[in-house]
């Protein structure tokens, strides 16, 4: 398996004979599902004067040389490391050739068609036409779809054509084959979720080096303080380190619950807030009412736990323009951000399966999270909360990767439970990705893996795919402020923020001293230094899809990753 970094191999050429001045061209099928997706059933015709509105990503000019860069000012060995790229200095590499814009925009202007650019480095146009105008144009019909969990409708193809001679210039044409569930934080749907349970708790002092043992069954900002050496101590407070955190789909983060949050669990923080950054039309209303559980443990366990680092709550709107929950609108809008107010982590709670997101936009994701990382910016994403059948329990026969944790150029953070040292969380999403190869940093790891599992689970997945999760942390009964009472919650939503909150204030340190921020990370944390940083996992396991999962072991695992991380051991792996 490869790594694809443009177009999906193209099927059968088509010829179209009608009159339109697209009928001199020769069309060919640029991509197509075999049936309607599982999840989705077909709700009838569209009207031919709907007017639909697509995007169209162009080939990048040097995406591969942007990997090697990325790689390169990430890689703790190589005399780059930390030389971070501008925006400006990214386009260069993702923006398409002069020859790719002229044929592309000649297709469309000879169909009438104009098209704007909404990315930064211009590889993406974006045109709004009616439904009979984009039928002939990609010599297609477009139906309409109903996704039967939710009943939100979709105008979708099974497949669609381009021009023969535009085939090496343009990746894909969205949304047009992509039946992505909606993005939504409620069991059973697509966000990675956390069970609820009201509590009520009297916490001993912990005798000295060791962790509390109420710790066991509640965990709070002193227990992981406890657990993962984090400091007590106020950061710096430098502007130029952010923390990011993403919220989707009418998940509001609340400043009273924060602030409820803090009176009770982490006093020393008292009066800490956090800012607000929208996209696609997001908003945060303050209603007490309309807290998001989500929003709310997402901002208490990074503005309530890195202690003074500024954090900014990333908004997306109900209707994101990219149509994969606003996931590629979001890096957009950090790009355009100034580097002052850029975040320097940013931490996603959410994801989806991957056999969900169309290959073609799961490597567009994945490109746009590298350049987020060619930048500065350390990327976290949850890795699910169904063991290996994704992101939460389900019927499969084959284990389900998630994504974009299966980008490499994504931190994928998994579950661990218990008091040090700590066991694998079940629900810990993991497992090897079906769309992305291993990467060269994680090479032996995932071989030594495989072969200590021997012929256990041949066939439900893929031996040569990239593996995550790369880290884990704790997973559950986790306590939380929400809509003005106090929950234990449990998921890698809670993982995720909390390793979010420790990799700001490593980058606190680095600021303070003078040296870049962490950036990409996995190039470091699977280096020999970066390794020396955790605690290896070696008991419990994922299970799902009627099996007991993968195990943890000696050694990074696909359950637990290389382990849980130390504060201090991190500072000792960049030299602090």
């Amino acid at each position: 398996m490869r790594l694809i970094s443009f177009i999906l191999p193209l099927a059968v050429l088509l010829s179209v004979s009608n009159g339109n001045p697209m009928s001199r061209r020769a069309m060919v099928v640029h991509e197509s599902v075999p049936a309607v997706p599982s999840g989705f059933a077909h709700a009838g015709t569209v009207s031919p004067s709907q007017e639909l509105t697509l995007r169209i990503a162009l080939v990048q000019s040097n995406i591969t040389a942007l990997q090697e860069k990325t790689y390169a000012v990430s890689d703790p060995a190589n005399a780059l490391y930390g030389q971070y790229l501008t925006p400006e200095e990214v386009a260069e590499y993702v923006k398409p050739t002069a020859e790719t814009l002229s044929a592309v925009s000649g297709w469309l202007s000879e169909n009438g068609i104009t098209a704007k650019s909404v990315s930064p480095a211009g590889d993406l146009l974006q045109i709004s036409l009616p439904v009979s105008k984009a039928e002939t144009l990609l010599a297609t019909q477009f139906s309409s779809f109903t996704h039967v969990a939710s009943g939100t409708t979709s105008i979708r193809t099974l497949a669609y054509s381009i021009p023969a001679s535009l085939r090496a210039h343009i990746q894909f044409v969205h949304p047009t084959i992509a039946f992505v569930p909606p993005l939504v934080s409620k069991p059973g749907l697509t966000a990675i979720n956390h069970k609820r349970e009201p509590t009520n708790v009297v916490r001993a002092s912990p005798t000295s080096g060791a962790v509390s043992a109420s710790c066991a069954k509640t965990v709070n900002p002193s227990c992981l303080q406890e657990m993962y050496g984090l400091p007590t101590a106020k950061a710096n407070n430098s502007a130029s380190n952010t923390l990011g955190v993403a919220g989707y789909q009418g998940e509001f983060a609340n400043q009273a619950d924060l602030s409820l949050f803090l009176s009770y669990l982490n006093p020393g923080l008292k009066g800490a807030t956090f800012s607000l950054m929208t996209v696609d039309g997001g908003e945060n209303t303050q209603t007490i009412s309309e807290a998001g559980d989500e929003a709310d443990l997402d901002i208490e366990y990074t503005a309530g736990l890195a202690a003074g680092v500024p954090v900014t709550f990333i908004s997306v709107g109900y209707n994101p323009q990219d149509d994969v929950g606003g996931f590629m609108d979001i890096v957009t809008a950090i790009l355009a951000e100034p580097a002052a107010t850029r975040p320097t982590v940013l931490s996603t709670s959410y994801g989806f399966n991957e056999n969900d997101v169309p290959i073609s936009v799961a490597v567009e994701m994945c490109n746009a999270y590298m350049q987020l990382g060619a930048v500065g910016i350390s990327v976290l994403f949850a890795s699910g909360d169904g063991g290996v059948s994704g992101l939460q329990t389900t019927t499969c026969t084959t284990f389900v990767p998630t994504t974009p944790g299966g980008c490499p150029f994504v931190t994928s953070v998994g579950g661990s439970t218990g008091l040090p040292p700590q066991v694998a969380a079940s629900l810990s999403g993991g497992g090897f990705s079906n769309y992305f190869p291993t990467p060269s940093f994680q090479g032996a790891d995932v071989s030594a893996y495989i072969a200590s599992i021997g012929g256990e689970y041949s066939g439900l997945y893929n031996k040569s795919g990239r593996g995550i999760p790369d880290v884990a942390l704790q997973a559950e009964d986790v306590e939380i402020a929400w809509t003005d009472s106090l929950y234990l919650v449990g998921g890698t939503s809670c993982a995720t923020p909390i390793f979010a909150s420790m990799v700001a204030l490593v980058n606190d340190r680095l600021i303070a001293a003078g040296k870049p921020v962490l950036g990409y990370l996995n190039p470091l944390l699977y280096s020999p230094a970066g390794r020396a940083a955790f605690t290896d996992i070696t008991s419990g396991s994922n299970p799902g899809c009627n099996t007991n999962g993968f195990s943890a072991s000696v050694g990074w695992d696909p359950v637990t990753g290389l382990g849980t991380p130390n504060f201090e051991l991190l500072l000792t792996a960049v030299g602090l």
